[in-house]
């Protein structure tokens, strides 16, 4: 892991397309903003671990659970 130190105001580069800044250091929190090409995702890490988790779940259903949903489904667009 690398480790810099920035104050606010400045940046750090991840390869040509990724700029990270600091925009404020207070009370503690440090607020980040960062610019990346659109089809760059960017998630905050509790977010990105419940993404995994979530695919790992759907991925594990069978072809019956999910024929199952599927017609469940299409019966709540009927109503």
């Amino acid at each position: 892991m690398l480790v810099l130190t920035r104050k606010s105001g400045e940046t750090v580069r991840i390869g040509e397309d990724i700029a990270i800044t600091v925009v404020e250091v207070k009370e503690g929190q440090v607020r980040l903003g960062i610019s990346a090409p659109q089809g760059v995702r960017i998630y905050r890490q509790e977010v990105y671990e419940k993404i995994v988790r979530d695919n790992l779940v759907s991925s594990s259903i069978s072809v019956e659970e999910f024929s199952k949903m599927k017609e469940e489904v299409k019966g709540e667009d009927k109503i």
